[in-house]
């Protein structure tokens, strides 16, 4: 009878052990990748009042089963649900983090490792990514600086908004392409200003600066310079590109052109340029030019009783003859004097030789128009075929296909541009060219860029951390590393959402796994949702709520019979 007593008690203690896990997996119905738990009993030592005996072949007697009387029950085994998935919630946030799998987070107190799946991640003041609950250092791989590739070694917590990777360094532009059509009846392409064109590009600081390149037809029709004309800063300011080549120079002229000098607004009166009525004066060559030699552009003279520049004067020249806007087009025009027999030589020389008496005079009041064969290109030369409108090639070589601008002649940050020509074709395109210059190759390689700043960091599904920059770049930051256990369900909780490795689960090697090695993945903005089952809970908390009654009821009978017994006396 006693027995029964101690058999009631201990079913009470089992049912509430298990009403304790049922309700700790209640509790945590919504923590962050809870793994709920249960329990099965087993029961105790049985006590033996006869041991089983076998068949008596002699007596023919049978044999007989051993008599044990039980003497309750215990918690047999509690184990936890941890391979089970719960469901994904939704955040938004790019930092939390849900494991598709049955692999764990690796985080660790600044001593020691530790393993959870509660991906609610932030980034702290020293730029590691932590969890959210303890402020534990998430653990992965950096980036070997060699070979910019994750090198999978001992974990280590991950940096990933240190003072390096929140600017990415500039580069300068090493590479461009020129694309689209040259149409020669583009009326550009055929003016003496040719067909402009910009290039845009970086130096090795970052500063961003624009070649205007110019498209200019020969007497060749299928043939073209393209020269640098300028070269300005992002402010507008243009830079002195003396000493600056583009390609191979071979000395082919332009075809020749007629220069025409406009006589009803203009006259020329000796070494003065006059407006037509001679009320004002636009130039006086005895004024720019000293013993033959040109004067300092910037130089102020007076021309009239009016203070210019050197280069204003020749500004208002160039316009004279139809050249506004290009006076330097206009000065390199190559004529023939008369005093020089069958050499040509430049406008500008021809300005000095007029002042000193030593040409012929090309500016006569009665003429409004004077030959002239052009210039020799100062740029790269690009051929077309004339049958097909193909790019044929650089400077005669029909397999060449890439000039250099030679910037690096300027010194300080500037780099050498490789150009690639073999896109542009000349074809009629209803006289309007589509032609254009691209910074880097037709891989976007080679462009350049400036400074740029971190705008974004983004998580991939392998746990590969990208940061993302304003000057288009993105850089590698490092990979979130996971474990992987033996058994799962061996690993001891330590709270926080935290588990340790133990002798059954099996010890984490300080390396850790690819989340991807064995199909696995990471979903961002989303964290797993606890798996706990509340119909099933529900339903097991009436068993053990009936379980306990009935222990508590033998309890009560064994009660009223020892009652009776001791009634007995009486």
């Amino acid at each position: 009878m006693m027995r029964s007593l101690y058999s009631g008690v201990s079913g009470l203690k089992t049912h509430q052990t298990k009403m304790d896990v049922i309700g700790n997996n209640i509790a945590n119905v919504n923590t962050v990748a809870f793994k709920s738990s249960s329990i099965v009993f087993s029961d105790l030592l049985s006590q033996t009042t006869q041991n089983a005996s076998g068949p008596n072949a002699l007596t023919g007697a049978g044999g007989t089963n051993a008599r044990q009387i039980g003497l309750g029950v215990k918690s047999g085994a509690i184990s936890t649900s941890i391979a089970t998935q719960g469901a994904s919630q939704s955040t938004g946030n790019p930092f939390d983090i849900m494991i598709n799998g049955d692999n764990f987070f690796i985080v660790n107190n600044g001593s020691e490792n530790f393993f959870t799946r509660d991906g609610s991640f932030y980034v702290d003041a020293a730029g590691n990514l932590a969890m959210t609950s303890t402020g534990y250092n998430v653990m992965g791989w950096g980036v070997d600086e060699t070979t910019g590739e994750i090198r999978q070694d001992t974990v280590t917590a991950l940096r990933i908004m240190s003072a390096a990777n929140m600017t990415y360094p500039p580069e300068a532009t090493s590479q461009a392409y020129v694309s689209g059509i040259l149409d020669k009846n583009d009326t550009d392409v055929t003016s003496a200003n040719g067909k402009v064109i910009n290039l845009n590009f970086y130096d090795a600081l970052g500063y961003s600066y624009t070649a205007k390149l110019t498209f200019k037809q020969s007497a060749d029709e299928n043939e073209y310079s393209l020269e640098l004309s300028s070269l300005l800063d992002s402010e507008g300011n243009e830079i002195d590109i003396t000493g600056v080549t583009f390609g191979t120079v071979n000395n082919t002229q332009e075809r020749p052109v007629t220069v025409s000098f406009n006589s009803s607004a203009y006259r020329w009166n000796g070494n003065q340029l006059q407006s037509a009525d001679g009320g004002i004066i636009y130039a006086d060559l005895t004024a720019i030019f000293n013993a033959g030699t040109l004067r300092d552009r910037d130089e102020v003279v007076s021309i009239g009783g009016t203070d210019m520049t050197v280069q204003e004067v020749l500004d208002n020249i160039a316009a004279a003859y139809g050249y506004e806007g290009s006076t330097e087009e206009f000065l390199n025009l190559f004529v023939y004097d008369e005093t020089n027999g069958t050499t040509p030589v430049s406008v500008e020389q021809m300005l000095a030789n007029m002042v000193q008496g030593t040409g012929t005079d090309m500016f006569p009041s009665t003429e409004d128009s004077f030959e002239a064969d052009g210039r020799f290109f100062d740029g790269t030369t690009i051929t077309f075929d004339g049958n097909t409108g193909n790019f044929a090639g650089i400077g005669g070589a029909a397999t060449q296909t890439t000039a250099v601008l030679g910037l690096s002649a300027l010194g300080g940050n500037f780099s050498d541009i490789t150009v690639d020509f073999s896109n542009v074709s000349m074809v009629d395109n209803k006289g309007t060219s589509t032609v254009s210059a691209t910074s880097g190759d037709e891989d976007g390689l080679g462009a350049g860029r400036r400074l740029g700043d971190m705008i974004g960091v983004s998580i991939q599904n392998n746990g590969m951390i990208y940061a993302s920059y304003d000057n288009g770049m993105t850089k590698l930051l490092g990979q979130i590393a996971t474990a992987e256990f033996a058994n799962a369900s061996g690993l001891e909780k330590q709270g926080d959402n935290l588990y340790s490795a133990s002798l059954n689960s099996g010890e984490f090697d300080g390396i850790g796994v690819d989340i991807t090695a064995n199909g696995g993945y990471m979903s961002t903005g989303q964290l797993e949702m606890s798996n706990v089952d509340l119909s099933s809970e529900f339903t097991e908390m009436i068993t053990t709520q009936r379980g306990f009654q009935a222990n508590s009821r033998i309890i009560t009978v064994s009660d009223t019979l020892l009652e009776e017994l001791t009634n007995l006396k009486r």
